[in-house]
């Protein structure tokens, strides 16, 4: 039941990241977005990781953890990505 409960939960915050996934991706700039929360989040993923192979409990539930700091991780190569665009546009403007 306890593993139950953890992986409804870890469900529960990944639900959202495809929707941010998108969102940065198609918004092609890195405003609104924040890269310490997003580095926060991928650490506490990070750390559910860590606490399923230290504690030798690895069942399905780490499988959701995994899932979800890809999802961060990949938020996170496209904030860069928009990051860099809203450089190379504010030299646009300057110009």
């Amino acid at each position: 039941m306890k593993d139950l409960f953890e992986t409804i939960m870890v469900i529960s915050f990944g639900i959202s990241w495809p929707i941010s996934i998108m969102k940065s991706w198609k918004a092609r700039t890195a405003k609104g977005k924040s890269i310490f929360f997003l580095c926060f989040i991928l650490m506490g993923y990070a750390f559910g990781i860590a606490s399923k192979i230290i504690g030798d409990s690895i069942n399905y539930v780490f499988f959701f953890y995994c899932l979800n700091f890809l999802m961060v991780f990949t938020d996170i190569v496209i904030y860069s990505r928009n990051v860099r665009l809203d450089r190379q546009l504010l030299k646009q403007i300057k110009a």
